[in-house]
């Protein structure tokens, strides 16, 4: 039987951590639950072990791609899924990314999220990793995605993830690079939404800025 290893970065994730560590374990999908607390400031890693994760805890923030990085040599399942920290309960919904993967209908799966409920940015973060997975072969209606699964085969081959926020792009690019099926899957997982605020607009601008480094540095070289 296929086991498989649940990754979950996560930085300053206090609040949500608990009820998604919580969610994977009852959805009974994972036999290994690793949080990576990505340099936290908070009491994250303390909270994810008392609810029953693995927890790698790095010295001072790295960057969601270098966290998953640092968990490859901790995985011990034959199946990769990454999750987000800030899932909550419906980090259960995990089971859906790993079936197309346990039936060779896949290499890579990836979450589509319902609409979100109140307005974020303006769309161009998205539209930029969209248009890139366009050229690449794929359309992507969730490109920004980071709730995947694959076989720690295939999880090899696309290693190692930019640090910063282009990881998912960067993932999904050099996995078309090399011939791997992508697929996304429905779900009605949910997050903590970005905020039209200062904060929230740094943050986009920060990810339009590491998306794009990532798709310079991955289609350098292809056409694209």
């Amino acid at each position: 039987m296929k086991t498989v290893t649940v990754v979950i970065p996560a930085y300053n994730e206090e609040a949500r951590i608990a009820s998604t560590v919580r969610a994977v374990k009852e959805s009974g999908v994972a036999h290994q639950i690793l949080v990576v607390d990505d340099g936290s400031r908070d009491r994250t890693a303390v909270i994810a072990r008392e609810a029953g994760a693995e927890v790698i805890e790095l010295e001072r923030n790295r960057g969601k791609g270098e966290a998953l990085n640092r968990a490859v040599s901790h995985v011990k399942g034959d199946i990769v899924v990454f999750l987000d920290a800030d899932l909550g309960d419906s980090a259960g919904q995990a089971g859906l990314l790993v079936k197309p993967v346990l039936e060779n209908r896949a290499d890579i799966t990836i979450a589509r999220f319902p609409p979100p409920k109140n307005k974020g940015g303006f769309g161009l973060v998205k539209g930029l990793a969209a248009q890139a997975l366009r050229r690449a072969g794929m359309e992507a209606k969730e490109p920004l995605s980071g709730q995947r699964a694959m076989t720690k085969e295939v999880l090899f081959q696309l290693l190692p993830f930019p640090s910063g926020f282009g990881v998912e792009v960067g993932m999904s690019l050099r996995a078309l690079a090399r011939g791997y099926r992508l697929l996304e899957v429905d779900t009605t997982m949910s997050h903590a939404e970005t905020g039209r605020d200062i904060k929230g607009f740094l943050h986009r601008g920060r990810q339009f800025l590491d998306v794009l480094k990532v798709i310079l540095r991955e289609t350098k070289g292809c056409g694209g």
